[in-house]
């Protein structure tokens, strides 16, 4: 089995990176973990994650990474999975509403990749194997910091969290027909630009240990 660990910036997996197991990045027929760091942004994820499927052939991609919260209650640090996510800022805002491009006819709301809209991961049960919460997200190029913006996202979505990256790995991977994860740690709330607020670091710390949780309990089922 052929697993790819990626995240936005090697920052985000190096923990993990410098701990692992040799036995997982050796060459091996049973299972080989390898890392790469895919770029910030859906523009930059989108490229490499298709060249990744493409020159690659990985059985699993593991999308890791920090995100923000859009509810005032979630325990920051806290490390979950995505099921569904959504394209949050592909489209036009028009008199003072939000519309994107399935409110402006220019793309189906079911045609393949997409359920009505979303982009769920179909592979998220199967491979779920640590029980982490399941939540939604919604993916942006331009990180939400504007009040009204963010209760507009949050009406018309009603997403749970909030990254840069994620709708890139859903994308391509429903298109390209690849089984694949996504693994985030809370590290902020939704508009809180006062990093002193964030937890950054024990974030990444908890989504790192979890990784290795996980390689471990893919190893002994694979």
């Amino acid at each position: 089995m052929k697993v790819v660990i990626t995240a936005a910036t090697v920052g985000e997996w190096m923990p993990a990176f410098a701990s692992i197991n040799n036995l997982y990045t050796e060459k091996s027929s049973r299972f080989k973990v390898q890392f790469y760091q895919s770029g910030v942004g859906m523009l930059a994820s989108s490229v490499a994650l298709t060249r990744l499927a493409i020159e690659d052939k990985p059985d699993l991609i593991i999308q890791i990474g920090i995100a923000g919260s859009f509810k005032q209650s979630t325990q920051l640090g806290k490390v979950v999975v995505i099921d569904e996510e959504i394209l949050g800022d592909t489209g036009v805002e028009e008199n003072g509403a939000w519309k994107d491009i399935f409110d402006l006819k220019l793309e189906k709301s079911n045609y393949h990749p997409f359920e009505k809209r979303k982009l769920p991961n179909p592979w998220l049960k199967k491979f779920n194997l640590l029980k982490l919460p399941e939540l939604n997200a919604i993916t942006v190029n331009q990180i939400s910091t504007d009040a009204k913006r963010i209760k507009q996202l949050q009406k018309k979505y009603k997403p749970d969290v909030e990254s840069m990256e994620g709708a890139a790995l859903h994308y391509i991977g429903r298109e390209m027909g690849i089984p694949f994860i996504q693994i985030r740690a809370i590290s902020n709330l939704v508009g809180e630009r006062d990093k002193s607020k964030w937890l950054l670091k024990a974030s990444i710390d908890n989504l790192n240990k979890t990784v290795l949780q996980y390689i471990d309990a893919l190893y002994k089922i694979k």
